[in-house]
């Protein structure tokens, strides 16, 4: 090498050098550049002991296609369970004569049907709206009868950890999640959330180590360290500048300056590759995406007025939203009741399907088929089922004030609670 040679990589070495201690990145032709740092490696899926773990990690829902029913559901009858909050009872319609079969009284306050861990009973919460008369009551989907009620304090509504070891009894009025044997309903343990009021809402982790709830009266949602048995933190949602107006029109821009402070979070689901939780808010007129891993609020998408009930298509593809058309709880009966179809992966609304005459879609799922969605009329006394190819809509009329409806047998192959929130 000639001197001249050497002379030259020396001063560029030192530029380099000089450069770097400057915090400015090499860019000198002939210097030297490190190796950028290796990425972390992704964490290993790692499911909560005890628990089924997902066929694909990254495919929340890959166990939900119409495929995919258990052996355990193959004679269960095909009805809707309408519990019916004002009256006390429960409606049964056949799926496919659209027809109220049975109806049969259950306690006071009865909020959601719930599909047990095993897929082998349906249990009625009843609530009793904040009294200490709360109950379970079992319903058989073989025959569809109900059996003896099981003392319960206060069930608003109910879900299973992912092992299918506990019942999450969701006491709204008393700010606790009890942990219950899911057999017997003996408790086992409790879980207070002080800064979670009216918690009503929940889903899981594709591990199932951590659930997420809503906090209807405070805005906010907690997540639940279901191994540490604890509350890991709260988030406060944030409201968009704007909102739709009630007396505006279904789907249009929102035309109304959103003033409230706090949102209305209701139902709650996961992505399909687990990393985001979608959320509902009835204040918001929309759904927050939230980071899960992170604790922290990452978009949000406008759908309608009064965004209610969240429930995925079969395929795992879509999430139908049910905006209930009012931004209270006990609105009006004529709202702009509509349904808002969102893409998972673009995360934009593809849909909207106005309810005929206003209405208030509320609670319910999707068929086994996945060619219908089932969703209670809070403030109309009916049932819709919309149809998720064209969004046609047929009623049936049924006792008062219907909540979180069930539509039975569904695909999957155990039940985290709700209103049939399957994997």
């Amino acid at each position: 090498m000639k001197k001249s040679q050497r002379r030259t990589i020396v001063t560029l070495s030192a530029l380099a050098a000089a450069l770097a201690g400057l915090g400015v990145a090499s860019q000198v032709i002939g210097a030297s550049t490190p190796a950028p740092a290796a990425a972390a490696p992704a964490a290993a899926y790692s499911p909560l002991p005890g628990m089924p773990p997902l066929v694909d990690p990254k495919n929340v829902y890959g166990s939900i296609a119409s495929s995919n029913m258990s052996p355990v559901v193959k004679d269960h009858l095909r009805r809707v369970y309408v519990p019916n909050l004002r009256s006390n009872d429960v409606y049964v319609i056949d799926q496919d004569s659209l027809k109220v079969v049975d109806k049969f009284k259950v306690g006071s306050g009865p909020q959601h049907v719930v599909p047990s861990w095993d897929l082998r009973t349906l249990w009625v919460a009843n609530n009793a709206e904040r009294t200490d008369k709360g109950s379970l009551t079992p319903v058989d989907p073989l025959t569809g009868k109900p059996g003896k009620e099981v003392p319960v304090d206060d069930p608003y509504n109910m879900y299973f950890t992912p092992d299918g070891k506990s019942a999450i009894v969701v006491a709204e009025a008393r700010h606790r999640l009890d942990f219950r044997d899911p057999k017997t309903m003996a408790v086992q343990y409790s879980i207070d959330t002080p800064q979670c009021g009216g918690i009503n809402h929940a889903d899981f982790s594709n591990d199932g180590r951590y659930a997420m709830f809503t906090c209807e009266f405070d805005g906010t949602i907690a997540k639940i360290d279901l191994v540490g048995r604890k509350v890991d933190g709260y988030l406060k949602l944030q409201m968009p500048a704007k909102r739709f107006a009630e007396s505006g029109p279904v789907g249009g821009p929102a035309n109304e300056i959103c003033s409230v402070k706090k949102g209305m979070p209701q139902d709650i689901r996961i992505s399909p590759d687990g990393k985001k939780f979608f959320i509902a808010d009835m204040d918001a007129d929309g759904v927050h995406i939230v980071d899960g891993a992170t604790l922290k609020e990452i978009g949000f998408i406008q759908t309608g007025v009064g965004a209610h009930g969240l429930y995925p298509s079969r395929d795992g593809k879509k999430l139908y939203v049910a905006n209930r058309g009012t931004h209270r709880i006990h609105g009006k009966r004529n709202g702009k009741g509509s349904v808002s179809v969102i893409d998972f992966a673009t995360e934009k609304v593809v849909a909207n399907w106005p309810i005929p005459g206003g209405g208030s879609p509320d609670m319910g799922n999707v068929s086994a088929d996945g060619k219908y969605l089932w969703l209670s009329g809070r403030f109309d006394d009916v049932v819709y089922r919309i149809d998720t190819n064209s969004g046609d809509v047929s009623k049936v009329k049924v006792g008062q004030e219907p909540h979180g409806l069930t539509v039975w047998p569904q695909p999957g192959r155990y039940s985290l609670g709700h209103t049939g929130n399957l994997r």
